[in-house]
């Protein structure tokens, strides 16, 4: 029984290596798609210009953006954008003001979907945080402060 798995898990894996050899396998075809102008941008105006075309975006009261106002640590501080009020949300994308590469996710939403985003993002130092929302062809904008302490103490 050995000796027969192990003839199928040969033939498998040497049909798998000329497949991939041939260019059959190619994984850049099941990678998602992203806008490295964007995400390499160094400065919040760049990364919006390169992601939305536009770095005009209006104060919206129907965004709310949920963070700590104080992160104990700033390698996983939990932040929701919550724009399920508005109508026609085509996407929804996070900034840390003051990190190196500001631009930290953008999520894209399909016609039918809600605006609505958890997720965790990095932070060296105590920014604002800022969520933009394009919804109707239109920016929208909330932002909150998060403070950075190191190690939880305060600093």
């Amino acid at each position: 029984m050995k000796r027969r798995l192990f003839l199928k898990n040969s033939l498998a894996t040497g049909a798998a290596v000329v497949a991939a050899n041939a260019g059959l396998l190619i994984p850049t075809t099941v990678l998602a798609d992203w806008n490295k102008k964007a995400f390499t941008a160094k400065t919040t105006d760049d990364a919006l210009s390169n992601l939305f075309g536009s770095t005009n975006a209006t104060d919206s009261g129907d965004i709310i953006l949920k963070a700590p106002a104080i992160a104990e640590n700033g390698a996983v501080t939990p932040v929701t954008v919550d724009a399920s009020k508005m109508n026609g949300v085509e996407s929804i994308a996070i900034l840390a003001m003051k990190n190196p590469l500001p631009l930290v996710c953008e999520y894209t939403f399909s016609a039918n979907a809600v605006g609505y985003v958890s997720t965790r993002i990095k932070m060296g130092q105590t920014m604002d945080v800022v969520a933009i929302v394009k919804a109707g062809g239109k920016l929208f904008k909330a932002k909150q402060e998060v403070k950075v302490t190191i190690g939880g103490c305060g600093g």
